[in-house]
């Protein structure tokens, strides 16, 4: 179920909305030239971190490849980043939605995650 098109959209979708949630933190939560800078250079971090460490074969070759234990915690402080700028930025409610979203999604992947914890 992890690879059916609609999860895929969705997962992409939280991709999208927790580099979104860094930026509107690094917005709201700062001021002068730190806001510009928290605002693009947050998501844009964790965006590098996010595309660079992989597994090989998810879905292509990684460019750092990594243990499919390790992208499971990369993803995991990634959503988990998020959720809490969510919460500090005074979103409480959405940033519970959100965090429940993404537990459905993994639950969800249960397949792709098993496929992780099997790529060393």
């Amino acid at each position: 179920m992890g690879s059916h098109p609609i999860n895929l959209l969705l997962r992409f979708v939280l991709e999208l909305a927790a580099l979104a949630a860094a930026g509107y933190w690094g917005w709201t939560e700062k001021s002068g030239g730190w806001r510009w800078a928290w605002a693009i250079g947050l998501p844009l971090v964790m965006a590098v971190l996010w595309g660079t460490f992989r597994v090989d074969g998810d879905p292509k070759d990684a460019p750092v490849p990594v243990p499919g234990i390790v992208r499971l915690l990369l993803e995991a402080a990634f959503f988990a980043t998020a959720v809490v700028l969510l919460a500090a930025a005074g979103q409480s409610q959405l940033a519970i939605i959100f965090g429940v979203v993404i537990l459905v999604h993994y639950a969800v992947s249960y397949d792709r995650i098993a496929w992780l914890l099997e790529q060393k």
